[in-house]
């Protein structure tokens, strides 16, 4: 691994750039202020992939109900007598300072804590002072959730023309379905995904990761880049509408054209591709791996490299067409895989195949986390809290030569940094500071 954990970022500081991390301040986001008003999963992370890059991001939560994912595990444990700390609030939402979430670490890095009650007048007129600093609002409540609050983005932006306003949520912020509750399964169910998820003589089966929240954070994020580069070259600020049911929908690949151009529903199919052929999971002496050498060129190699060259030749299997045919395909090129890799290891059959073609082992998260393409790209950081302890976490995939992320920043206790926000951002001193304190707005 490279780097170091930064420093937990704390209240002793006046300004915002002077709690910046000397690795974020370089970011290519640098200069960037991010509002986030989110929980969970699907706008912590667009935001934290924000913060990463360097911008500064004010996670805002509710002092009586802050993100309630603070309490999902895993869980750390503190180490000594100062898991208490100091700052504002504790690392769960219990507020018991004995154990913090790794999971809320994880999608929180690299943001300020602040805690603001936007029921009250106060809080919605503080927010009103941060988003006249601000450059981009992140949240992911039901739409019209904010609008009732009186925040809501037509509010918003009479305080900040520029301000790229970024709604994250189930069904979008128009049609029939905008007022809907919302999970990720939700958007695996409507977007159509599940449906096409599992094997041909059994139930679907939903795809085992958030991918409807995890979807969309990313179109979040591409959006939120592109109305920001608008804003800053026009002036102009927007509203990024993004669903999870339209983020998921996209993400079904020839289904919506099969059905439109040819009248198919497409259904599960386990591990097979819709048409390529070899192009799936195969197993193996000690688990299983992944086979693509469809094309006429791997599909040579790969009879070289298993020691029968003249099967590249036979006429029943010697072009693409022929192994895509389902009863060449089942008569002649499983049973050949099957031969090809049985009594071989994953590692085997990975050194066999080498550079030359696809093959590669289907690993669980050990061996993942623990294998050294991931090392060399950084993906598993080590983070390091005082209180708890190292914990490993993803990096980021997104590599920049000249400014690159920063994924090992710590995410930030309840309320934590509310003193310098607020005096940096939002102007306040400490005796109103203190007061909006005391009326429990912060």
């Amino acid at each position: 691994m490279t780097g170091q954990p930064e420093a937990r970022m704390t209240a002793e500081y006046t300004t915002i750039e002077g709690m910046m991390p000397d690795g974020l301040s370089k970011g290519a986001l640098r200069g960037v202020v991010v509002l986030d008003i989110t929980r969970v999963v699907a706008g912590p992370f667009c935001s934290m992939l924000l913060a990463d890059l360097g911008a500064t991001v004010i996670k805002i939560e509710n002092p009586k109900d802050p993100d309630y994912a603070r309490d999902f595990p895993p869980k750390l444990k503190a180490v000594s007598s100062s898991s208490s700390g100091s700052g504002s609030g504790s690392g769960s939402g219990s507020g018991s300072g004995e154990e913090f979430s790794g999971f809320f670490a994880q999608f929180n890095r690299n943001k300020f804590g602040l805690t603001l009650d936007l029921s009250t007048p106060e809080g919605k007129d503080v927010l009103r002072k941060l988003v006249r600093r601000a450059d981009v609002l992140v949240e992911n409540f039901r739409p019209g959730t904010m609008d009732k609050l009186g925040v809501g983005y037509d509010v918003l932006r009479q305080e900040n023309p520029r301000l790229v306003y970024t709604a994250i949520s189930g069904y979008g912020q128009t049609g029939p379905y905008r007022r809907r509750p919302a999970y990720d399964n939700s958007a695996q169910a409507t977007g159509g995904l599940w449906s096409m998820n599992g094997f041909p003589d059994r139930p679907p089966v939903r795809v085992g990761t958030i991918i409807g929240d995890l979807s969309a954070t990313l179109y979040s994020v591409i959006g939120t880049l592109a109305a920001l580069r608008h804003a800053e070259k026009t002036g102009e600020g927007q509203l990024v509408d993004v669903s999870q049911q339209d983020s998921v929908l996209s993400l079904t690949e020839n289904a919506v054209v099969s059905y439109t151009a040819e009248g198919k529903v497409p259904g599960p199919l386990g591990n097979e591709h819709p048409f390529v052929k070899p192009y799936e999971l195969y197993p193996c002496k000690d688990g299983f791996v992944f086979f693509g050498g469809y094309t006429d060129k791997f599909w040579r190699l790969s009879c070289q490299l298993f020691g029968q060259p003249e099967l590249a030749d036979d006429p029943e299997i010697d072009t693409m067409a022929k192994r895509f045919t389902p009863e060449v395909y089942e008569a002649r090129v499983r049973p050949l895989l099957h031969l090809w890799f049985a009594d071989r290891t994953k590692t085997e059959l990975e050194e066999i195949a080498g550079d030359a073609v696809p093959l590669c082992a289907i690993k669980d998260i050990g061996e993942v986390v623990e294998d050294p393409q991931i090392a060399a790209r950084d993906m598993v950081v080590d983070v390091t809290y005082p209180e708890f302890g190292e914990i490993r976490m993803f990096g980021t995939p997104i590599k920049l030569g000249a400014t690159p992320a920063q994924a090992r920043g710590l995410a930030p206790k309840v309320g934590e940094h509310a003193v310098p926000v607020l005096r940096a951002l939002a102007g306040l001193d400490d005796e109103q500071i203190a007061a909006l304190r005391e009326k429990g707005v912060i």
